[in-house]
């Protein structure tokens, strides 16, 4: 019998539910990991409240990343084994493959030996954050030294994520943020520009920083009516990544700003890289590279015990930390 954490409805935290339950064998092509640590993301807290891209259904797992021991492989499983150390990428299908728990099973493809260097706590904060920042800007948009790139809701995992990718191709990163209380983080955690959005008017700021050039790219995971003025803040053939939906307003799309510019305005989300073999490959030697080198490294905001889901849930959502939240099991 495993602990597993399960939802059988649509609610907030307090719908999460530990379980004691047996759990399977791994089937063919599935690796079964015995949890160390969690980290969790936003998406896992939409998918609980019924707002993610997915439906759940009950009864329900959750939760996209893990790092553990492999426990027991399932057949056709063939460079992984009893006892190696791992991490887990995110499987679209969380509410199959949900990893909450003391016992996490997951096809193989998503199951890496992350670098010795990183502790559980770390390894567990590390694939959804890298991959998503480098799907849009080293893949998509190909940032190089010299570009500006602007973050709106840079203490998030992803926004720092995004300022250290930006750090090691030498783009200018652009974090924002609502409150002047998490500016100095920010700057340490290496932005180069932070702008506080409740003081100081964004496309001014933009201006300002970028000479009046223009911003290249804005990896944006609010939305709502401030993607006008980042858009104004623009260069022309800038593109502006919607990578979330944070803000409860409708998010209008620029038109004539767009069409002066020539913007382009596009989803994303990292399953688009995830679904292509050839760039999925690219992006997992990236960030492994990265992190073995130094280049990347993993900010842990706050831990919790298994035993408090709930509660770290509601830190989650009072997006009060800088960095990653991460339940060790």
């Amino acid at each position: 019998m495993s602990r597993i954490v399960y939802f059988h409805k649509i609610g907030g935290p307090e719908v999460l539910q530990i379980e004691n339950v047996e759990v399977a064998p791994p089937a063919a092509g599935e690796v079964r990991i015995r949890v160390k640590a969690l980290g969790l993301n936003r998406a896992e807290s939409m998918f609980r409240m019924g707002q993610y891209l997915i439906e759940p259904k009950f009864p329900s797992r959750l939760g996209y990343e893990a790092s553990g021991i492999v426990e027991a492989i399932g057949t056709g499983v063939s460079d992984l084994f009893p006892g190696d150390v791992v991490s887990v990428i995110p499987v679209l299908d969380q509410g199959k493959y949900g990893v909450y728990g003391e016992i996490a099973t997951v096809p193989v493809k998503f199951v890496v030996k992350h670098p010795s260097s990183l502790s559980f706590e770390e390894a567990a904060a590390v694939w959804m954050q890298y991959m998503t920042a480098y799907g849009a800007l080293i893949d998509i948009a190909a940032i190089k030294s010299g570009d500006y790139v602007v973050i709106p809701a840079a203490s998030s995992s992803v926004g720092l994520a995004a300022i250290q990718i930006c750090n090691m191709v030498g783009a200018i990163s652009i974090a924002t943020t609502r409150k002047r209380d998490k500016k100095q983080a920010l700057l340490n955690a290496g932005a180069s520009h932070v702008i506080v959005t409740e003081e100081e008017h964004l496309t001014d700021r933009l201006n300002d920083i970028s000479k009046n050039k223009g911003v290249r790219v804005v990896f944006d995971p609010v939305g709502g009516k401030t993607v006008l003025d980042l858009a104004a803040g623009m260069a022309t053939g800038g593109i502006l990544f919607q990578y979330g939906a944070l803000s409860p307003e409708p998010t209008p799309f620029p038109l004539f700003i767009a069409l002066a510019k020539s913007l382009t305005m596009r989803g994303y989300v990292l399953f688009e890289i995830l679904n292509d073999e050839i760039r999925f490959n690219n992006a997992k030697q990236f960030v492994l590279d990265a992190l073995s080198m130094g280049k990347l490294k993993p900010i842990i905001a706050k831990t919790f015990p298994l035993d408090e889901i709930m509660q770290a849930h509601r830190y989650l959502e009072s997006n009060s930390q800088i960095g990653k939240i991460v339940v060790t099991v």
